[in-house]
């Protein structure tokens, strides 16, 4: 007889096999950061076999196949290098099985009388399997290693063979309190796993929004390096282009000098108004409409929680309808993608002609952006989609106007920009819908001195509304002393310290 390779990786070199492994799972459980778990309840649902982890998070399960020396009246068989040998003393025949480790079921023979068979000869490809053999009502249950020679006369035709549901599967069931439950598939128990379990969240889930305060909602680019191309490097930031349409569009990104991209950071779209362009809002001289980058955010971010984006209108206005739409959407999913991003937490903000596009967006993109500050917002020159790709939600908006702005009628921003705005606004009924706050008035500033900010009350709280006026004209600088009488002076604007605490509410 040839030597064949030992097939089994556990001696089983008696006249009766003893013990065999069947299989043997190893596991770790763990927090998402690798902090072990100790006392973790973990279950083999389908066997109903359970135990708990240990100090370092570790389990195991193991399972022997049962011992066969009590039935040495139905005859006997023996493994040695491969070889089956077999005989009866009765009826019984030997049934022999082998099974792949996923449950395909790659070879079947019953055995009569006596005689022996070398297993290797009737596995065609390389690998691991489980052998099992079946000798009256006892039943070993091997694994061993094949080399993938095959020669012998009782290698199946492949179309016979079967899949058998069951053959070391099962699913793994890990819980621990405080921790959501986690269930993994196992098509093969004999091997090792590693589950990482996360924490239960507390936070309150709505029919559409996030809660106040709620966690950072991690981008895809979140631990990866950025892939995008710069065009050039400009003060304080980086230039970029991206296809819309058959438009080449430009777009201005400056991260925080701390960036992270394990950390979530806010984000802050700038829209320029009319006359200027994107760079204007990433770098300029001082005046009273660039007192800092970014609409004066920049300067007000001590930690480095925002990415600030400022995007340029073609001609210098926000003028072509869903393709200056597209534009913002292509972009922010260009960021979700390269930078880490907090995508609860994407706010846009304008003046004048910005402040119209920002008013438009924020009623295309409330599923993307969390909130809206304008300064001067018109109703006019303002495309939305119609129709049913109109989007019926709330979204948070403030906005701050001086009352004798001769461009950007106030009256008109208030009496009908507003109370859209309102309509969606107002506290989510029963079944979470959001109601009509539009008929409530905010109050105003009067006189030639001061400001009012009014913050409306009949809103949902998630979804706030702020108006803010102030004795001024087309200015988004405003100040106290507005722009009569002794005293004016725009680099006392309050305008950016509000918009900041508004946007730092959520």
């Amino acid at each position: 007889m040839m030597n064949t390779p030992n097939l089994f990786t556990a001696a089983c070199l008696l006249a009766f096999c003893g013990y065999a492994s069947a299989y043997t799972l190893n596991g770790t459980v763990t927090t998402k950061d690798g902090k072990a778990i100790q006392g973790a309840d973990v279950k083999l649902v389908k066997k109903n076999k359970a135990t708990t982890t240990d100090e370092q998070g570790k389990f195991t399960f193991k399972e022997e196949s049962a011992h066969l020396n009590a039935v040495r009246s139905a005859g006997s068989f023996s493994l040695s290098n491969g070889v089956l040998n077999f005989s009866q003393n009765g009826y019984s025949p030997v049934q022999v099985k082998i099974f792949d480790m996923v449950g395909n079921q790659v070879f079947a023979q019953t055995l009569q009388g006596s005689g022996s068979m070398d297993l290797n000869s009737v596995i065609e490809s390389q690998g691991t399997y489980l052998a099992r053999v079946k000798l009256g009502s006892a039943q070993e249950s091997i694994r061993f290693n094949a080399t993938g020679n095959y020669s012998g006369s009782f290698r199946q035709n492949r179309n016979a063979l079967m899949k058998v549901d069951g053959v070391d599967k099962d699913t793994l069931s890990v819980a621990f309190e405080g921790y959501e439950t986690v269930k993994v598939y196992l098509p093969n128990l004999d091997t090792t796993v590693a589950i990482k379990m996360n924490e239960v969240s507390t936070e309150e889930t709505f029919k559409f929004g996030y809660a106040l305060g709620n966690s950072p909602t991690p981008s895809k680019g979140c631990g990866a390096n950025s892939k995008l191309q710069k065009v050039k490097s400009v003060e304080n930031g980086d230039q970029f282009e991206i296809k819309v349409g058959s438009d080449s569009r430009k777009y201005f990104i400056t991260l925080p000098k701390n960036y992270d991209n394990k950390k979530p950071h806010k984000v802050l779209f700038a829209l320029h108004c009319y006359g200027s362009n994107g760079e204007d809002f990433v770098h300029h001289k001082a005046d009273y409409d660039h007192p800092t980058p970014y609409y004066g955010q920049q300067v007000l971010d001590k930690n480095g929680d925002y990415i600030f984006v400022s995007l340029d209108a073609i001609g210098g206005l926000w003028s072509k309808g869903q393709a200056d739409h597209d534009f913002f959407a292509q972009t922010l999913t260009t960021l979700n993608e390269n930078y880490c991003i907090d995508t609860s937490r994407v706010f846009i903000t304008g003046f004048s002609y910005g402040a119209m596009f920002s008013y438009s967006l924020m009623q295309d993109m409330q599923t993307r952006v969390r909130a809206a500050a304008t300064y001067a917002v018109a109703d006019y020159n303002i495309w939305l989609p119609e129709g049913n790709n109109m989007k019926n939600l709330p979204i948070a908006w403030m906005n701050v106007h001086g009352v004798n702005d001769g461009r950007c009628d106030y009256n008109r921003a208030k009496n009908s920009a507003l109370p859209r705005i309102l309509k969606r606004n107002g506290k989510a009924d029963a079944n979470g819908d959001f109601t009509d706050a539009s008929s409530e008035k905010p109050k105003e500033v009067s006189g030639n001195t001061g400001h009012v900010c009014y913050d409306f009350t009949t809103v949902d709280e998630r979804f706030p509304v702020k108006w803010c006026s102030w004795p001024g004209d087309h200015q988004w600088t405003a100040h106290d002393t507005g722009n009569m009488g002794v005293g004016w002076n725009w680099e006392s604007t309050w305008v950016p310290e509000e918009v900041h605490k508004f946007f730092e509410q959520f």
